[in-house]
This record gives C-alpha cells, structure tokens and sequence, in this order.
C-alpha cells in the first residue's frame, strides 16, 4: 500500500472506532501506531509516540489548560453566576422576554471566566431556569436559551478551544483570545435579537401563561445590586485586562485568575476542604483529558504528515478548481455535522492537522480561520444525537417531566442564530482580525 493508502485507511479506521464507542485519544493513538509500523516500522513508531508526548506536552503554553479549568471551577463554587444572573434579571425587568436576555448576557459575563460551555450550562440550569419557570416561561424555551448561550463559554475569551486551536495552528494564543471578543459579543447580540423576535413572533413558544409581575430582584437596590457584580467584574479586569495588556502571558493569566478565583471563593466562604479537594480533582480530570487528547494528536498529526495525505488532498482540492468559499463552505459542513457525533475538541484534533496546509494554500488568514472553526464546531454542543451541552443542562435538570426531545426543540432557534453569525463571519473576515492584529 502507498502512503496515501495508509493514510486513508487510517483515518476511516479512526472514523469506524469512533463510531463504534472507543474514546477519542485511544482511537487516534492505535491508528497512528499501527499506521506508521505498516509504513516504516513498529521501533519508529514507539519512538515517534515518545517523542510526540515529549514536544507536545513539554511546552510551558500547556500549563495554560489545567490553570483555566482550575479558575473557571472555583468560579463556579463561588456562586458568582447566581448573582451575575439577578444583576441581569433585574436590568431587563421590563423586556419582553427579558429572563432570557438576561441568561443569555449572565452568560456571557461567565463566560469571560470560565471558558467552558458545560460549566455555564450546569450552573444556569441550576439559576436560570426555575426562574424562568416561575415566570411562566415553558419548558423547552427555559432549557433551550440555557443550552443555546452556554457555546458562548468557548467563544468568549479566555476559550479552551482557542488554546487548542492556537496550539495546532501554531497561532498566538493570546491574539486568538483577542480575536474571540468581537464574535463573541455579536452571538450574545443575535441571541438577545432571536430572543426578542420570538417574543412577538412565535410567544407561544416562549410563553405558557401570564408573566409573573415582579422579579425576585426587583426590590433591590442599585448598591445591592452593584456589589454582586464586581467580583466577576474585577476577576475580568485581572485576568483579561493583564492578558491584553501583554502585562500577562496567557500561562501567566491563568495562575494569577486561578489564585484570584480561589481568593473570591474564600471571602464569599463557599469553600472548604472537601470541596477544594473536589475541585482539583475534578481539574485534573479536566484537564488530563485534554492534554492526552492533545498528545494522541501529535501523533496522529505525525502520521498523517508521513503518509503525505494533506498535501495529497491539498492539490485534489486545486485540481478541482475550487474557489476558496467553495473549500469554506464544504469544510464547515463537515465540522457541522461531525459535532453530530464527536465532541469539541476531537473534531479539531482529527480536522485541522488535514485543511490547515489548505487554509495556507488559498492564503486564508489562520486567525480567521480559528475563529469560525470555534463558532462550526460549537455549534456541535447543541446538535443531536451528541449535543453535549443539551444533556449536561438534562443532568443538572434532573426533571423527568422535560425530556431530552424538548430540549432539542428549545435550541432550534440559537441553531439558526449560530448560523447566521458564522456566515457574517465568514463573509467579514475583519470582524475577527481587527482587534487581533490591532493590539
């Protein structure tokens, strides 16, 4: 067999184990392995497998993964997206459909924190949506706005994907970072939009019975109010205000919003032993996962180098005359539908290292790129059967009386709004360099 051969095989063996339950890392590991012992043999690949753990785990940008995971869970113990939602709640009391603007922009101040989508979708499942029961929102709208702005969490710097993406690409973490703010900010806009024409639109969907008349923090004052939001206010301006500023790193912002996240815990006293002891352990879950993850794909990256299949499929592509929003537009189909099945992360794992050096050859801006492949591959979080965020809401639910079938009813309408956000997006390639390039 020819290297290309082996590496087609390769990738549809990874594809059929995938398929038939193996995880992810395991499934890129064997394939790689046995892909290159079948092209030179099995000594090369143990030792291409030793130095894959040695170059890709041995950067000092990795500390980065568990030091974020580590501050957006402290966050999350500190109760901060409880309050971050009643100063929203009370700033759009008088707005049709207000509850829901309000989860979607408490999202986003999350966000900003944790850069993990199951996080915020575990905690506004939990703040969110008995309040908008309350409300008499129904069902599947409450669960859906909550699933639907939680992909807001891996958009909105600091992002666990944009640090993957930076990785592959070998693109500035800190410069993908800048260039989330503005895409970020608009989905949470078109979210708000999509909120507010559902409620003119279609309130049936949205409404079941008549609107409580007052919010619970409606008697509150502004001072009240106020000081629930500058917790989360100064962890931002900490963490992401040294970053841009380049008085941080990334690694560097990750400890100094680690320690500050556990310094806001302590003062709000939502912290004790046994529940620190369960953060770090929950972190290194986390982020040991992502990091044999990120090994498994240097090493299927290797692989796929030495059968010379991207290069091969680079100039298929040429050969077809395609225009580059022709490659686009295929390309982001692909990642679409394969979050259908396969999370986040694994999608960029298995793609990129094949239509990077194609991206390169139409001359696309990899910035760019990063970000419209975040913006395709969450879309992944809401789509079924996989929908990781729907069934993380399901579990923090823990109502029997909503099923799973409603909660993919309820994100339908945030599934049109990504879509339209990421043709704005690759029509307007500016809106995600400017500030990139800018500072």
């Amino acid at each position: 067999m020819s290297g290309i051969e082996v590496g087609i095989v390769a990738v549809l063996l990874m594809l059929a184990l995938i398929y038939f339950g193996m995880h992810i890392s395991i499934a890129l590991m064997l394939v790689s392995f046995v892909a290159i012992s079948t092209l030179r043999n099995p000594e090369l690949a143990t030792r291409m497998v030793a130095a894959a753990a040695n170059d890709s785990l041995s950067s000092y940008l990795y500390g980065v993964v568990p030091l974020f995971v580590l501050m957006g869970l402290l966050v999350v113990i500190s109760g901060v997206g409880r309050d971050t939602f009643d100063v929203f709640q009370w700033l759009t009391r008088r707005i049709r459909g207000g509850l829901g603007i309000a989860t979607v922009g408490a999202n986003g101040i999350f966000a900003s924190i944790t850069g993990i989508s199951v996080a915020s979708a575990a905690v506004f499942t939990k703040v969110a949506v008995p309040e908008m029961r309350r409300h008499g929102y129904t069902p599947k709208f409450s669960v859906g706005v909550v699933a639907g702005s939680s992909v807001l969490g891996m958009l909105i710097p600091p992002s666990l994907l944009m640090i993957v993406y930076g990785v592959l690409a070998e693109q500035s973490v800190g410069r993908m970072f800048i260039a989330g703010i503005i895409p970020g900010i608009l989905l949470a806009l078109i979210f708000c939009a999509t909120i507010m024409l559902l409620s003119y639109l279609r309130p049936a969907f949205m409404m079941q019975g008549p609107a409580v008349a007052e919010t619970r923090t409606a008697d509150e004052s502004l001072l009240g109010l106020a000081l629930k939001l500058v917790p989360i206010l100064a962890l931002m301006l900490l963490v992401l205000g040294g970053l841009y500023s380049g008085f941080f790193t990334p690694t560097e912002a990750g400890g100094v919003g680690a320690c500050g996240a556990l310094l806001l815990a302590l003062a709000k006293r939502r912290l004790n032993p046994s529940k620190f002891y369960q953060v770090l352990g929950e972190t290194g879950h986390v982020a040991v996962s992502i990091l044999f993850l990120i090994l498994a794909a240097s090493l299927y990256s290797r692989m796929l180098a030495l059968t010379g299949l991207p290069m091969a499929i680079a100039q298929w592509v040429t050969a077809m005359d395609l225009t580059a929003y022709h490659f686009l537009f295929f390309y982001l189909l692909v990642v679409i539908l394969m979050g259908c099945i396969i999370d986040s992360v694994s999608i960029m794992l298995i793609v990129l290292p094949i239509v990077l050096p194609i991206a390169q050859f139409f001359g696309m801006d990899l910035i760019w790129f990063g970000v419209i492949t975040v913006v395709a591959v969450e879309i992944g979080l809401i789509t079924p059967p996989f929908g990781i965020s729907v069934y993380t809401v399901k579990a923090a639910l823990n109502d029997r009386s909503v099923p799973v079938k409603e909660i993919f009813k309820g994100v339908v309408p945030f599934f049109v709004a990504m879509l339209v956000v990421l043709l704005i997006l690759a029509l307007f390639p500016v809106l995600s360099t400017y500030l990139a390039y800018r500072y």
